[in-house]
């Protein structure tokens, strides 16, 4: 039931592993999480912002190992981690989560 979704992102072009059995409002909203992934490496993100996406997130993808599975297939692809992006979003009290490569 996993299908391809093609998004280009500047010069790159990637291919999320999407649920044919999500919503295509479930489908932005996971597609919107990972753009805010990559926002906190790029130029930093609203902290607030990025832990309701994570939260909207986690209601279509519930167990850990899907997504841990998301987070491997993104950081294969851009080199940014969901997961140590919200582990700093978590952590940090600052309103702005920057992360580095």
């Amino acid at each position: 039931k996993i299908e391809k979704c093609r998004k280009e992102v500047g010069m790159m072009a990637l291919n999320y592993p999407l649920n044919s059995d999500w919503s295509t409002e479930e489908i932005v909203k996971v597609i919107d999480f990972f753009n805010l992934v990559e926002q906190a490496y790029e130029t930093g993100v609203d902290r607030q912002r990025l832990l309701e996406a994570y939260r909207e997130f986690k209601q279509i993808v519930t167990s850990k190992s899907e997504e841990k599975q998301w987070d491997q297939f993104y950081m294969e692809e851009t080199g940014c981690s969901s997961y140590r992006t919200m582990q700093q979003a978590k952590r940090q009290e600052e309103p702005l989560v920057r992360m580095k490569k």
